[in-house]
């Protein structure tokens, strides 16, 4: 019997950077539910990619003096390296720089202006470069872009439009008539309230102040705008051909069931991705999802205020699945999650560690201390089996209720629910009270059978979640993860059956004190760093960005005396500095020269300070500042002093 089909995508990720732990969330998200479809018998095609064109990449690239094309290669190769660090399964990683995907565009782009749908026009508005989007007075909030909040510049020139407001009402019917289209439904509304009621106005959907993009082949002075360009990576990742050449796959595939999306981009996807659907006559994907954003300390990341987690480090302090265990449980289903340390820590210790890796510890143990590892169900059931073999049994059908919903951190909830019931087994029939009378050898055997069956199917559920660690489980079990339709039947663990004789530790304890030494290595690692000043070079050296007198001004450097200086306990590459900068007001400075100098070294000596440097907190101490220092040699840094200058003069 043929596979029923199941195609999901994620948001392809910008190249503008290296994508942090709130980024790569959408990627595991979608992961988690691409592997549950298989694990329910879909044919699963999971797509994800980049998106490579643009004038922030083009900015970017110029800076780092190397042309578009090696810039996202560069960025392309760390995001998917970032993907494969975390165990996930996609089957097509698409960059829009593909030559497939490029010509595609061309051909789309030009069917939808020889149909009318698209027209050449001026263009005069308000324009957010990180979020290439142009917007009018009306639609700013506070005079900033909408979407990021960041500040907007005039722009006017020559572009193509597509005339949106052609097919609104045809989008509203649909959003109407498909309750699920949208989710979750504060998404929706969202959509139909502040944009489809009140009126589409036509979209930009070319330049020409930038050359990096896909061009229009009929007019080579523009390129495709960006939102034209990225969205089309889900028609032609799977074969789309515009003059009715598509792939079986294509053909098999289309439309989508499930695009993962981040709330931030939502309109993009369910008013402009739609309308460019309906022009080329396709049908629409089933579902478009805008996942909630996960806050570090109750703020969204980023770079410039120090508070950004990359997937990496979390892995190398927790392991892979202690990471994909926290994003996927913490995130609630409409509103923001939120990742802190001290969370992290917490999860691990008493979901992974207690409530899971001391449940299968303590069974395998006991099965091995008791009866040489063999598993065997003897029949002596008593009254309190039932209750676990009716959790153990239930729980496929809650867990795939709340996968249907897509409420993933409810889904793992309910499969924590069946662990957390077989330690509570373990409490009520106390095998080492069994194990003392030799007449109860018989119901002792059933108990630890009916403790791994019922982790068994626990597991089985488990592996859309925590792959390695299923896998794990399975292997000290000595047994294979069990069919998908027998979940809700208790007693196919095979009778007779051994367990290792040497049960692992699946997540060990984590102590604090040593992990917040780890903690305080990797903030200080990730911490805002600003390019020391460079001397004056005479010639521009390549690959290094020249600044003008303007920019230079705008760093203020000012003399000030360490009047003192002590380590900072969770840090030990880290000094705080207390600075008597003239202003009369103490200043704190964290700086990383606990190698090269003792705080005695410092006390009483005149240092020069960035003074107007963002504060940045490192370790629990807000560094006001940074002080100058410079490679003196190889791993040598040495301290800029200007003993003798009062505190408070200024450095011209």
């Amino acid at each position: 019997m043929c596979k029923p089909k199941y195609y999901i995508t994620t948001a392809i990720a910008y190249t503008s950077s290296r994508p942090h732990i709130g980024n790569t969330y959408e990627i595991v998200l979608a992961d988690s539910i691409a592997r549950f479809k298989r694990l329910e018998g879909y044919d699963v095609f999971f797509q994800t990619g980049t998106d490579e064109h643009g004038q922030k990449i083009e900015e970017k690239a110029k800076a780092a003096g190397i042309s578009p094309k090696e810039y996202v290669d560069q960025v392309a190769k760390v995001v998917r390296s970032n993907w494969d660090v975390m165990n996930t399964s996609y089957d097509k990683f698409i960059r829009t720089t593909d030559d497939y995907h490029e010509k595609q565009v061309q051909k789309i782009f030009k069917k939808l202006y020889e149909q009318g749908d698209i027209y050449k026009g001026y263009y005069e508005g308000m324009y957010c470069t990180p979020c290439e989007s142009f917007f009018t007075e009306s639609q700013l909030v506070d005079g900033k872009c909408p979407d990021c909040g960041r500040e907007v510049q005039p722009a006017k020139e020559e572009a193509y439009f597509f005339k949106m407001s052609k097919y609104a009402d045809r989008l509203i019917e649909h959003i109407n008539t498909h309750p699920e289209f949208i989710q979750p439904v504060q998404r929706k509304n969202e959509m139909m309230n502040n944009f489809l009621l009140p009126g589409l106005q036509d979209l930009c959907v070319s330049r020409t102040s930038f050359k990096w993009g896909i061009p229009v082949d009929f007019d080579d002075k523009h390129v495709v705008y960006v939102w034209l360009d990225a969205l089309t990576n889900y028609i032609t990742g799977i074969g789309y051909d515009c003059d009715g050449k598509s792939t079986e796959q294509f053909k098999r595939d289309w439309p989508a069931d499930l695009h993962l999306i981040g709330k931030d981009i939502i309109r993009f996807h369910t008013i402009y991705w739609p309308i460019f659907l309906m022009a080329l006559g396709l049908p629409l994907p089933k579902q478009v999802f805008g996942h909630p954003w996960l806050l570090m300390n109750g703020g969204k990341m980023s770079k410039s205020k120090g508070n950004v987690l990359y997937a990496e480090d979390l892995v190398e302090l927790f392991g892979v699945d202690a990471v994909r265990y926290f994003v996927l449980h913490e995130m609630p289903f409409e509103s923001d999650g939120t990742i802190t340390w001290d969370l992290l820590i917490e999860r691990t210790n008493s979901d992974l560690a207690n409530t899971l890796g001391n449940l299968v510890n303590r069974t395998i143990s006991m099965s091995n201390k008791y009866f040489g590892g063999v598993v065997a169900d003897k029949g002596a059931a008593e009254d309190v089996d039932a209750d676990l073999k009716a959790v153990a049994t239930g729980t496929k059908a809650r867990v795939q209720a709340k996968m249907d919903e897509l409420r993933v951190a409810d889904a793992i909830s309910e499969i924590f629910t069946l662990f957390k019931r077989c330690n509570k087994y373990i409490d009520e029939t106390m095998p080492w009270a069994l194990a003392k009378d030799e007449t109860k050898a018989d119901r002792l055997s059933t108990v630890l059978y009916n403790l791994v069956e019922s982790i068994c199917i626990g597991t089985t559920l488990l592996i859309p979640f925590m792959p390695e660690t299923a896998e794990r489980i399975f292997a000290q079990l000595g047994t294979a993860a069990r069919a998908y339709e027998t979940l809700e039947t208790f007693g196919l663990y095979p009778n007779g059956n051994k367990v290792t004789e040497k049960p692992e530790i699946l997540f060990a304890r984590i102590d604090v004190k040593e992990m917040e030494a780890k903690i305080a290595e990797v903030e200080a690692k990730n911490a805002p760093k600003p390019a020391p000043a460079e001397a004056p070079k005479k010639e521009a050296v390549p690959g290094v960005a020249q600044i003008t007198i303007d920019d230079f001004a705008k760093v203020e450097l000012t003399v000030a005396e360490v009047t003192a200086c002590e380590p900072i306990k969770r840090a030990k590459k880290l000094l705080k500095l207390t600075l008597n900068d003239g202003t009369g007001t103490p200043r704190t400075v964290a700086s990383g020269i606990a190698k090269w100098y003792k705080p005695e070294d410092l006390v009483g000596r005149s240092v020069v300070v960035v003074s107007n440097l963002k504060p940045a907190t490192l370790c629990g101490v807000e560094s006001q500042g940074m002080i100058l220092a410079a490679d003196a040699a190889e791993d040598d840094v040495r301290v800029i002093f200007v003993d003798g200058v009062p505190a408070g003069a200024k450095i011209h």
